[in-house]
């Protein structure tokens, strides 16, 4: 990278666009070098706390695209939340960044094993589609595959684990995890360094079971954390009238099942030296805050 570069980050205001930002700022990129894309003016304030340029741009506006992308030599490109169409709002953005002259495009894919038939297809089917997209538009890029946010996992373990233990339809099967933040400090690292053009990373931390997950919270609180996994047609049955939207519920339950059959499991070298360090393990995750947490709501 050059000191000159303008760096447009999409996503802006979510919890992986701004915490990309942040993590620029703290590695010495000029504010005014960096732009935050967004497509909701209400929610900017914390973007305009640090000084960067916000503009405008929607994933289903190709106008606004151009718009956001003119001038700009790198682009982080964060994969759209919408699931329905979004296949066709990533062709939008690859096809803007090529009009635009965009020099760099870093894209946060999906971690996953290759597999006859996906139980994330839901959401790896657009991944995939980008990826392939970006590969075919001449544009020099980095793809970093993405494991599971480990911020997510109490979304997974439910409000009454130390009630009724962890029920999922995972298996004995493995599930790469990693901090949100260290994936965007991750990225940041690929972004100002050279090296990367033209590669697919795997960007998770360790892989473990949802098993070895109960045990690591009965060590660590003393309590008996059991670990149940029925069928994903059961466990869907099971959690749809607990108040969870349908989203969330196909959600958890696909990537559990995906864990069963081997989709998400990770090695964690490649994260471990774009990073520069190990990053934090899931026992360690749950040693410092999930464990306690739940604890302290249970008195």
């Amino acid at each position: 990278m050059t000191e000159k570069d303008k760096i447009l980050v999409t996503g802006a205001t979510g919890h992986y666009g701004y915490a990309v930002i942040a993590s620029l700022i703290e590695n010495g990129v000029n504010q005014r070098l960096i732009y935050a894309m967004v497509r909701d003016f209400t929610k900017v304030d914390e973007l305009k706390a640090l000084n960067v340029n916000v503009v405008f741009g929607d994933y289903n506006n190709y106008g606004s695209l151009l718009m956001a992308f003119s001038g700009m030599d790198k682009l982080l490109f964060v994969s759209s939340n919408e699931l329905e169409n979004r296949s066709e709002q990533h062709i939008q953005v690859v096809n803007a960044a090529v009009e635009s002259g965009i020099k760099y495009i870093l894209y946060t894919s999906q971690e996953h094993k290759e597999v006859n038939f996906s139980l994330i297809e839901f959401v790896l089917s657009s991944h995939l589609a980008t990826e392939y997209a970006i590969k075919g538009s001449g544009i020099d890029y980095t793809i970093l595959r993405n494991g599971v946010y480990m911020d997510l996992l109490p979304s997974f373990l439910g409000e009454n684990i130390f009630k009724y233990g962890i029920h999922l339809p995972a298996g004995n099967g493995k599930i790469g995890l990693a901090l949100r933040g260290e994936m965007a400090e991750t990225a940041t690292k690929v972004l100002l360094s050279s090296g990367h053009k033209n590669k697919t990373y795997s960007v998770s931390g360790d892989s473990c079971s949802f098993s070895e997950i109960a045990e690591y919270i009965s060590q660590i609180t003393g309590k008996n954390i059991t670990y149940l996994s029925p069928g994903l047609d059961t466990f869907l049955n099971t959690v749809v009238n607990q108040g969870m939207s349908q989203k969330c519920i196909k959600m958890i339950g696909g990537y559990a099942a995906a864990t069963r059959h081997g989709e998400l499991e990770s090695d964690d070298a490649q994260m471990e030296k774009l990073l520069g360090r190990k990053p934090v393990t899931v026992k360690q995750f749950l040693e410092e805050s999930i464990a306690w947490n739940y604890l302290s709501s249970v008195g």
